[in-house]
């Protein structure tokens, strides 16, 4: 415990703090209960709203119910660890950004974990700045990763809204074909087919032929591998 509290205190941090957001939710998964408590003061002191979990089990039984944040979540747990953790959660779809904390790290378990995503792995007692930075960083890729579902989920909206022979003309212009060439193919008029790319691009909110090119591998992507909204 006074290890925990020597690596939380300190100085210089007063331009990291400013960063902290009340409406920031850290979910804290740790079995040492200890350590939970003070995490959870010295990030609450700093702005964050902290929700403490002692073991990965009890995690999973709320995370489909879990708002936006991000993870600290200890590595070495009694029953599942922090890596199987990891790992489940993304079989479920759930991809929150991840900082790993551990009082027995090794170079292989920090290589594996920052491969599947995580954002750090920083070894118990840790420097209070270093969390910090972390922590601010996991949530700039939150911020992201939001921004990006949204954008998913406005593409998921407007490809519905697409007719078959618009979808058929779609996947030949993203492939580069010509109209002329498109027309044949489809045994439909030029002229038609320029209406149909027309609908296209007003539908998908493409402003060019580049711009629907990467909105189509947006939504080919999305459909392959679907995020959890």
């Amino acid at each position: 415990m006074t290890k925990i509290r020597d690596a939380l205190s300190g100085t210089g941090i007063q331009a990291v703090l400013a960063t902290a957001q009340s409406n920031r939710t850290i979910f804290l998964i740790d079995d040492d209960v200890a350590v939970c408590h003070a995490l959870s003061v010295f990030l609450e002191s700093s702005g964050y709203c902290i929700r403490t979990y002692h073991s990965a089990a009890i995690f999973l039984e709320e995370v489909e119910r879990t708002t936006e944040g991000i993870m600290l979540l200890d590595q070495g747990m009694t029953g599942m660890s922090g890596l199987e953790l990891q790992t489940e959660l993304a079989r479920r779809g759930i991809f929150l950004p991840v900082i790993f904390i551990s009082g027995h790290g090794d170079i292989r378990m920090s290589v594996q974990a920052i491969k599947a995503g995580a954002i750090d792995f920083l070894e118990k007692p840790f420097n209070n700045e270093k969390l910090l930075n972390s922590i601010h960083e996991a949530f700039s890729l939150a911020d992201v990763n939001k921004a990006h579902r949204h954008t998913v989920a406005e593409l998921m909206r407007r490809h519905a809204n697409l007719r078959n022979r618009e979808l058929q003309v779609m996947q030949y212009v993203v492939a580069g074909k010509a109209n002329k060439e498109i027309a044949i193919l489809l045994g439909l008029s030029i002229r038609t087919i320029e209406e149909h790319r027309k609908s296209v691009m007003k539908k998908m909110g493409a402003e060019s032929l580049p711009d629907l090119v990467w909105k189509n591998a947006i939504y080919q992507r999305a459909a392959h591998y679907p995020m959890r909204t």
